[in-house]
This record gives C-alpha cells, sequence and structure tokens, in this order.
C-alpha cells in the first residue's frame, strides 16, 4: 500500500508531493518537482496534516511510496531524521522554534533528508516568524521544512516568498464518507451522514462516526438554537453551550492529561501515588501550566465547533426560505428546518449567521465566551408562526 493511499479529496496535491518524492528519491534536481520549503494550506480538516507526514514518510523512505518501517515510524514520530512541532496551546513559543531551527542544521543520520514539521503554522507570531525565517532563508541541503497553515495569508509575507505553497481544497462528503468506512469500518450510511455534517472535516467527522456523546452534544446544539423564544432564552441557550463546549474539551483533555502526568511519575521514577521530591515538583508544574493551556484552546475549538454547527443550520434554513434547491447539511432534522423557516425571513437568517461570524471574530480576540454567545444568539430569537 503507497503513503498515499490513506489520504482522500486532494489529488492534484498528492501528484505533487509524489513527483517531488520521486525526484528526490531518484537523485533529479528539477526545481519545479522539490524544494527544500513547503506550504501546505487548506481549511481545516482538510488534511494538512496527513499529507505533510505522508510526504515526510516518502522522503524519508527509500521507495518514494513509502517503506512500512518507516511509516510506523513517522506515525510514531520516532524517526530519528524527523523533528515536529504541534501545539495544543494557542501560540507556538519562540523557544520552541529556536529549538527546532537548531535541529534542523543536524544531517541525516539514516536517511536522504531532514524533515522539519510545524503543524498550526499560523500560530506564530511575527517575532517568532522571523526565527524561522532566518533557517528559511539559508536551509541546509538535506533538511525540507513543511509548514501547515489554513492559508498564505496567516504567516509574514517573507516566509510566504520562500516556501512553495501547495492548496488543499475542502474534500468531497462522498471521499470522506468512503474513507471512514474503510479505515475505521463504520457503516457507509452512518460515515456519510458524519462527513455531511462535519462539512468534510475529516477529523470531526471520525469523531461523529465513532462517538456517539459527540453527535448527541450536535444534536442538543442545533435544538437549542431552534428552541429559542426569548431574550432570557437565548442567554439561557449561551449557558447551556458554553457548558456543551465546556463537556467536550474535558473530553478530550482529560484522558490524555492522565496518562501524560501518569508517564511523566514513571520516567521519573515515582510510584502512583508516591510522594514527589521537591527537586521535581517544578518539571510537574511545567506540565500542568502545558496542560492548562491546551485545555484553554480545547475550549475555544469547542466553542468554535459549536458556531460552525450553528452556521450549517441557518445555512440549511436559508436554502429552505430562498426555494435553492441544493443538499442540506443537517438533513436528519429536515422537517425542523422548514418550520423553522417559516419563523423568520431570509434577511432575518443573514442577520444571525452575520451573528454568528462576529461572534467568532470576538472570541478569537479574547471577548468573554459567555458574552460573545449572549450576543449572538439573541440575534436568533424567533416567534413560533
Amino acid at each position: 500500500m503507497a503513503v498515499w493511499d490513506e489520504l482522500t479529496g486532494q489529488s492534484e496535491a498528492i501528484a505533487i508531493f509524489a513527483a517531488a518524492a520521486a525526484a528526490s528519491t531518484a537523485g533529479g534536481s528539477d526545481d519545479s518537482s522539490m524544494t527544500h520549503s513547503w506550504l501546505i494550506t487548506g481549511p481545516p480538516g482538510s488534511g494538512r496534516s496527513n499529507l505533510a507526514f505522508a510526504f515526510a514518510t516518502a522522503l524519508l523512505s527509500a521507495n518514494p511510496e513509502g517503506d512500512e518501517g518507516v511509516r510506523k515510524q513517522v506515525a510514531a514520530r520516532t524517526h530519528p531524521d524527523l523533528a515536529v512541532l504541534s501545539t495544543d496551546r494557542v501560540i507556538i513559543s519562540i523557544e520552541e522554534v529556536r529549538t527546532l531551527v537548531a535541529t534542523s542544521q543536524y544531517s541525516p543520520s539514516v536517511g536522504r533528508y531532514r524533515v522539519v514539521i510545524i503543524e498550526d503554522a499560523d500560530r506564530m507570531t511575527e517575532r517568532t516568524s522571523n526565527v524561522l525565517l532566518k533557517a528559511l532563508e539559508e536551509p541546509p541541503p538535506r533538511t525540507v521544512w513543511i509548514l501547515c497553515a489554513p492559508s498564505e495569508a496567516d504567516l509574514i509575507p517573507t516566509i510566504r516568498s520562500r516556501v512553495r505553497t501547495v492548496q488543499l481544497r475542502v474534500p468531497a462528503v462522498g471521499d470522506v464518507a468512503e474513507l471512514i468506512h474503510r479505515r475505521d469500518g463504520v457503516d457507509l450510511a452512518a460515515a456519510t451522514r458524519a462527513a455531511r455534517e462535519a462539512q468534510s472535516h475529516i477529523g470531526m467527522a471520525h469523531r461523529l462516526a465513532t462517538n456517539a456523546e459527540a453527535r448527541d452534544r450536535r444534536e442538543r446544539t442545533l435544538q437549542l438554537a431552534l428552541g429559542i423564544r426569548s431574550v432570557s432564552g437565548a442567554v439561557l441557550a449561551a449557558a447551556t453551550l458554553l457548558q456543551l463546549a465546556t463537556d467536550d474539551a474535558k473530553a478530550i483533555t482529560e484522558e490524555r492529561d492522565a496518562e501524560e502526568r501518569e508517564g511523566t511519575l514513571r520516567s521519573l521514577g515515582i510510584e502512583p501515588g508516591g510522594t514527589i521530591p521537591p527537586a521535581l515538583r517544578a518539571q510537574l508544574k511545567n506540565l500542568e501550566d502545558d496542560q492548562k493551556r491546551r485545555a484553554t484552546r480545547s475550549l475555544r475549538d469547542g466553542i468554535d465547533r459549536i458556531l460552525v454547527d450553528l452556521l450549517s443550520l441557518y445555512r440549511d434554513v436559508l436554502l429552505i426560505q430562498l426555494g435553492v434547491q441544493g443538499e442540506l447539511i443537517n438533513l436528519s432534522i429536515e422537517r425542523q428546518l422548514v418550520a423553522a423557516s417559516t419563523e423568520a425571513t431570509a434577511p432575518q437568517t443573514l442577520k444571525t449567521m452575520d451573528a454568528i461570524a462576529t461572534a467568532r471574530t470576538r472570541i478569537a480576540g479574547n471577548v468573554s465566551p459567555a458574552l460573545a454567545l449572549e450576543a449572538m444568539l439573541v440575534s436568533a430569537v424567533r416567534v413560533a408562526a
């Protein structure tokens, strides 16, 4: 099985990276195929990271289609010639990038290349980006940088000018459903519904298809919005949505936090429940601080998922109001959508969608999520016909 087989809906991008990997294996020097600095852009869930790691596997393998042993090492992030920077926090720190840049100067130990991947490169501040820029201006001959970000505009112009950009598109619902059906063993009908409701976001589609609690939380989000009939109801709904996002974030992070703490204690030679020596408490404090920052980002991501789901709801209502013949995202509640379309006009629905976009901007700017959600949901007040 080729390393590209588990990717979906990105045939043009795959062809570019496959050609580059083949050229590098053959020792070619065609600049149109292989370069030492790449930027993969695309909307969330389009598979940016998956493609980056597939390309890394191809570059680190003797076979451009990917060797099985290398594939396992890359998947486990244990390959000696692979360096990865990903963050569960809101911002990538300058110290992390400095460490990565220093690592990039090493020669490959077992392969032809040293591959350095930065996921969420858009989370670098301008000062941090300038540290990376110096490495991209004069890269070692056998180091390949792969950056991932939603768009080119998320990076400073001087970095954009030194990378080759490959843009991903939103994969088709059918492609995502087929991938989940094949990879996760989910019934095709359930996989199709999950892919449609996730709007082709591969990671979210996987979660909706395999996690009943995630499906229930999404369903409750939509029902809350459809049931708003007063300003007080909007305020109560905002509090409930915030709690749903908090519960979702905890479900994602708590198990991982416990595993990290247990692994850290084990590496320090401390038995479960044992006393932590004062000299080692600083290390655990650093871990706890990292976990708190990750929880903050996870909560923000959870709130944003709720807002994206609400946008899909009002998008469906608007299509019905305008009489547009397009497939509904929330097909399972079509009757309720038709009823909701009679409770407001199309301009009112557009106003609500604008309010959701404003709420996303406000929350990204550190406005209190509770206040942003309340202001947004007030615009969604409807009176039953």
